[in-house]
């Protein structure tokens, strides 16, 4: 018989291959990176076993399980299973706390396929605590510096150039500004939660001790930060990025325009610029009480007036009046009065190339 696992970070720095046990409502509300959900049940028969269980006890609640999961269905899902352990002989499965589900799965596997696979002990619940505690462990015993700045600066181009930097953005797919929905979905907050805590692991394991990130506010978009590392970040010191206007203008044409629209043709195909269109009235919208009333109109109409050009002749640059309008209108006054706030803890401001080395020399060689 296989060992069952239990070393969860051998799991997660090695990207061992997984297959989730659990019914598929439970593996939307959180997994890990890379698992493949196989259930031993779908969400119906797992919720009338359920119930079963309440009414009749566990004796009652595997013999209704059995009759459920039997005959071709159960066949199909040990054949699901079998494929799974042959394309993935250093794998795994688990279920929520490595009981019974995973047990079952583990003995049909053998007694039906003849494939002896291990199962990770303490399931999902195990590995969920790892994670948790694996970023409870990052904010207590590591180093970290914010790196802030105006709107369109180019802090994330930063980021994902240091050794050690932590893409808060990219891990919940989310731009984490009022404009930042994507044309794909964003992780669930426990995806988002996993992601960040599996890349926090693997760059400790290589002697990173001091990480980088942006300074958000606790919300990236629906995905919410750890409250300890978001209670940290209202105390580590800060680097300010700086860019003149015409650059941050020119960042933003690029990655709330021009990128965003083909992103939303390549997910939607011939419907993907209305779609883009959409996305970006609403999230003009979504700010319209904080910039009032006359403002907004006015930005709607630069708007407007920019995607009707670019619908005509695939042009971009009437875009740059409404962005610079937010930007000298609304987004700057705010970052000013944010910079002023956290003044007291900016140790370093520049552009793009000395953030970047400043960046990397306080790392020392982690950088």
């Amino acid at each position: 018989m296989s060992i069952d696992c239990a070393d969860y970070r051998d799991i997660f720095l090695n990207e061992r291959p997984m297959m989730d046990a659990r019914a598929p409502v439970e593996f939307i509300k959180g997994s890990f990176p890379g698992v493949i959900n196989l259930p031993l049940m779908n969400d119906n028969e797992r919720q009338r076993i359920g119930t079963c269980y309440k009414q009749h006890g566990q004796q009652a609640a595997i013999t209704l399980g059995h009759q459920l999961v039997s005959g071709e269905i159960k066949a199909a899902r040990i054949q699901a299973w079998a494929e799974f352990a042959q394309a993935h002989p250093d794998g795994y499965l688990y279920c929520f706390r490595g009981g019974l589900r995973s047990q079952i799965v583990q003995q049909w596997l053998k007694d039906e396929a003849g494939i002896d696979y291990p199962r990770v002990a303490g399931g999902y619940k195990a590995m969920r605590t790892f994670l948790l505690e694996t970023l409870d462990q990052a904010v207590t015993e590591c180093d970290f510096v914010l790196l802030g700045g105006m709107t369109g600066t180019g802090k994330t181009d930063v980021l994902t150039q240091l050794r050690n930097g932590l893409d808060l953005e990219g891990h919940a797919n989310h731009r984490g500004s009022s404009f930042g929905k994507r044309a794909t979905g964003q992780p669930s907050n426990i995806d988002f939660e996993n992601r960040l805590a599996v890349d926090v692991l693997k760059k400790r394991s290589r002697g990173i001790e001091q990480f980088v990130l942006e300074d958000e506010s606790r919300m990236v978009g629906s995905c919410a930060l750890p409250l300890p590392l978001f209670q940290g970040m209202q105390q580590f010191p800060m680097v300010w990025l700086e860019d003149s206007l015409e650059g941050r203008v020119e960042r933003i044409l690029r990655d709330y325009v021009v990128d965003l629209c083909a992103e939303f043709i390549d997910v939607h195909g011939d419907e993907g610029f209305a779609l883009f269109s959409e996305r970006l009235l609403a999230s003009l919208n979504n700010v319209q009480k904080r910039l009032g009333g006359e403002r907004h109109r006015r930005m709607l109409v630069l708007m407007e007036d920019a995607l009707a050009q670019q619908a005509r002749s695939g042009a971009v640059e009437a875009h740059r009046s409404w962005i610079e309008g937010l930007l000298r209108e609304y987004y700057d006054p705010m970052y000013a009065f944010q910079r002023e706030k956290k003044g007291a803890r900016i140790e370093f401001a520049g552009r793009k190339e000395a953030v970047f080395e400043y960046l990397r020399a306080r790392g020392g060689r982690q950088g």
